[in-house]
């Protein structure tokens, strides 16, 4: 995972700011910062994320392709420019059925 936040004051395509790897999901840092993080991802296809519980909720956005996302059991197919708002402590995880890419944005603030 690469944790180098991406350049400011210049203008980015989000879409080719990652690269698809073979079997891979790979992750890039726009900003980090200790209220939030938002990252673009690329995953390749028959890859995806384990399923996972997080304390905030989490903005993601489908940039390119579908993918299928499932909250709390119940799954979602979201394709380019649709997105989803995971809540806070909701299991939830990412299947790539086909190459796509996302934004994801967690805000870490109002939870205190």
């Amino acid at each position: 995972m690469d944790n180098t936040e991406l350049e400011k004051a210049k203008t980015h395509i989000t879409v080719e700011i990652i690269e698809y790897v073979p079997n891979s999901v790979v992750i890039k840092t726009i900003l980090k910062k200790t209220t939030g993080n938002i990252s673009v991802m690329s995953f390749d296809s028959g890859e995806g994320l384990t399923e996972k519980t997080t304390p905030f909720d989490t903005y993601s956005q489908i940039i390119e392709g579908k993918a299928e996302i499932i909250i709390d059991g119940k799954s979602m197919l979201l394709e380019t420019g649709e997105s989803i708002i995971i809540p806070a402590h909701k299991p939830n995880r990412i299947k790539a059925n086909g190459r796509f890419k996302m934004i994801m944005t967690v805000i870490k603030s109002g939870y205190e």
